[in-house]
């Protein structure tokens, strides 16, 4: 029994090592619920199989201690327990066929079903490109999130509903008036130090000039927003900022029933709507994306101009079009109603699900000018404006944020943001560049819609910067 059960282990070791196949689960939440119902049924085979190994040894117990009895009682006077007939003709029998019996039994292979079910869910199982990017989005989180490594090696994360996570991690703050605090928190901290630069400044008669802080490096400004500092609003400007019913200048669906907009930044000027995007709706857009989630991020690539896989964006994505649902041309109109944009040359309806970790580093949504022919395999212009769905909320990390203004704002199931790329003079936005922190704990979900310049030269923008 030893050696089988060695023998066993070894079946075991040669599935888990040859049999793979490339899926890249780690870059969608979404895509990896798939294997808890694998590992839930091969755990199931795994009992069954349990059960009948369970049930075999069973048997061969109750006839060892039935053997034992016998032998202890023959081995008292071998000569005289064989002197009676019926004993020698029972000695005959064990050895002659119910010892036989019992080999056969012992022999018996238990292990077809689950060894049959095994190999053939083997073949979707992670592989060792999952399991080294599964490790790196772990480093990624306790970079970014300033995570000690037993809070990591535990999986003890952090709890946003938690006391302590409310006291230290300000990242996990949702709510608006919070999230105001903090940045006058910081906005008072980032006078204090000025004060004090200038006082340092004053007292050195030997440096004349006057000197400028060095700026905060992209990366470290982009760790710094996903964890809820450095955001950039003094509260001058934030009382500059605020929460409307709007009807888009009196638009025939909303002048009665006006949609909740609320500022979220100033320069460059984004907005929120809430209650935009219903459960039925999200629910519907997860389930047709779902089937076809690519096994990575498909992002434009400014050094040739045409849709490439991205490295640097840990999420699957799917591309879903007005014709496939009707519900998906009823968001799509609803988008064109509140914006006053043309979406018959906007990109189709792009869904993401980031997987562990899932970020998207800095990045611009439009086409700059040393970029060859962005996007003219469309031939719908730049992108003049960005439109992103939340479809989920998500319990820690996950924030959009723009690292070059100091902005940040964190997914809310319903809503959405947006903001203008370009400015009406057809120039970039550089202050637009932004990014997606890593999602430290939840699952999140976000639809996006690209808008071009193309169908907008008669159309009448809301809410268009002015500056350039």
């Amino acid at each position: 029994m030893e050696r089988q059960c060695w023998w066993y282990l070894l079946v075991l070791s040669c599935l888990f090592q040859t049999l793979s196949a490339h899926s890249d689960f780690y870059t969608s939440i979404g895509h990896m619920t798939d294997l808890l119902y694998t590992e839930k049924d091969l755990v199931t085979s795994l009992k069954n199989y349990i059960t009948a190994e369970e049930n075999k040894l069973k048997q061969v117990k109750q006839w060892a201690e039935k053997l034992d009895v016998l032998s202890a009682i023959a081995m008292q006077d071998p000569e005289g327990f064989l002197g009676n007939p019926v004993n020698a003709f029972k000695l005959m029998k064990r050895l002659n066929t119910e010892w036989g019996d019992l080999e056969s039994l012992v022999l018996k292979d238990t292990k077809d079903g689950f060894i049959s079910n095994l190999t053939l869910q083997r073949q979707h199982f992670p592989t060792d490109e999952d399991q080294t990017g599964a490790a790196k989005a772990l480093l990624r989180l306790q970079d970014t999130y300033r995570l000690d490594t037993n809070t990591i090696s535990t999986g003890d994360l952090p709890d946003p509903e938690h006391q302590r996570a409310n006291g230290n991690l300000k990242y996990f703050e949702f709510q608006l008036i919070n999230q105001r605090k903090a940045q006058a928190q910081e906005a008072q901290k980032a006078r204090e130090e000025g004060k004090e630069q200038r006082k340092r400044l004053t007292s050195d008669a030997s440096k004349k000039k006057k000197r400028f802080r060095e700026p905060v490096p992209e990366r470290k400004m982009y760790e710094m927003l996903c964890r809820g500092e450095g955001i950039k609003l003094t509260p001058r400007r934030q009382r500059r900022l605020f929460c409307r019913y709007f009807d888009n200048h009196g638009h025939p669906k909303y002048l009665l029933s006006p949609v909740k907009q609320e500022d979220e930044w100033d320069r460059p000027y984004i907005v929120r709507y809430h209650d935009i995007i219903s459960h039925g709706e999200i629910e519907k857009v997860k389930e047709l994306a779902k089937p076809r989630v690519t096994m990575a991020a498909i992002v434009h690539d400014p050094l040739t101009g045409k849709l490439t896989t991205a490295m640097y964006r840990v999420s699957k994505s799917a591309w879903l079009t007005a014709y496939e649902h009707p519900m998906i041309d009823q968001i799509n109109q609803r988008i064109e109603d509140l914006t006053g944009l043309e979406m018959d040359t906007a990109e189709e309806l792009q869904v993401a699900n980031y997987g562990v970790g899932g970020q998207y580093e800095p990045h611009f949504d439009f086409g700059r000018k040393d970029e060859p022919d962005a996007f003219k395999e469309l031939g719908t212009g730049n992108r003049i404006a960005t439109w992103l769905f939340y479809m989920s909320d998500v319990a820690a990390g996950g924030a959009t944020v723009f690292p070059d203004v100091g902005a940040a704002v964190w997914p809310k199931k319903g809503t959405a943001v947006f903001w203008y790329n370009l400015f009406p003079s057809g120039e970039g936005d550089y202050s637009t560049r932004h990014a997606a922190c890593p999602v430290l704990v939840g699952n999140k979900w976000v639809s996006n819609k690209w808008i071009h310049e193309r169908g907008q030269e008669f159309r009448r923008p809301c809410g268009l910067n002015e500056t350039a």
